[in-house]
């Protein structure tokens, strides 16, 4: 049985993943508010799913960096959300000694803080309802520590710890929550990062990934967490026995390789 949302939300929708979660969404005959801080690119998708699929799609530019950034976009939006897709983000790549602190600072912000922010500015009307899902997008870095983007593997250490614990409580109460994990992505991130070379390995298309998330949904028991694709779920299965003076050097390595 597919999941059929009515009306979502979509934090990060401007590009990559966050853009491919809106047009699986909308296939399925949801409403979409895009969220994002470029408004051009928010214009252009939602044109783009209104004509595709007669839905509705709003545009809501914001900085998600910004303190209390969940709860003023919920306080903006009227009528009744019943998906959310935590998925704005941004890594940093280098040494901690060596990053600038305000960057350090505002991925805190926009990684970790905004996802519960706006995650507990949205989840008493679904568990009100007793039906919808919270997704977040977590990442194959959060499996292992990330020597050379430290705070990023943390960050998303937090998405996937957050998540599953979120995915127990509200089990009795009809809810969804998912953490999907991808590994590296044909997206804009690495140029964010500040290295677009420290991709490696097989890289998956966005819309690869968020098919794995949408398959997930589609589950009567939806899992705590996806990882996508057969490589990267198997190395997420075999980080928590390794041995981990090994990961973190072979993770070094794998980080400089291209740096």
């Amino acid at each position: 049985m597919s999941y059929q949302p009515r009306r979502s939300i979509v934090t990060g929708a401007s590009s990559g993943i966050g853009a491919e979660f809106a047009r699986a969404l909308a296939a399925r005959g949801s409403d979409l508010v895009l969220v994002a801080r470029r408004t051009d690119r928010l214009r252009a998708l939602a044109s783009e799913l209104e004509a595709a699929h007669g839905i509705r799609a709003e545009v809501v530019t914001a900085d998600l960096s910004k303190p209390g950034a969940g709860r003023a976009l919920r306080a903006e939006l009227d009528g009744t959300i019943d998906t959310l897709v935590n998925n704005a983000g941004f890594g940093a790549h280098g040494p901690v000694a060596e990053e600038d602190p305000e960057t350090l600072e505002r991925l805190v912000a926009v990684d970790v803080t905004a996802v519960v922010d706006l995650t507990r500015a949205f989840l008493p009307e679904l568990l009100e309802a007793g039906h919808g899902a919270i997704v977040t997008i977590a990442s194959t870095a959060g499996f292992q520590p990330v020597p050379l983007m430290a705070a990023y593997g943390a960050a998303k250490a937090f998405v996937l710890s957050f998540s599953q614990a979120l995915w127990q409580e509200c089990r009795p109460h009809g809810v969804k929550v998912l953490a999907l994990a991808p590994g590296f992505t044909t997206t804009e991130f690495f140029d964010v990062a500040g290295n677009a070379d420290s991709a490696h390995g097989a890289e998956q298309t966005p819309a690869q990934v968020v098919a794995t998330g949408m398959r997930a949904l589609d589950r009567r028991r939806t899992p705590p967490y996806a990882v996508s694709g057969l490589v990267n779920a198997a190395g997420a299965a075999l980080s928590p026995i390794a041995p981990r003076r090994l990961t973190l050097a072979t993770v070094e390595r794998m980080m400089r390789l291209r740096a």
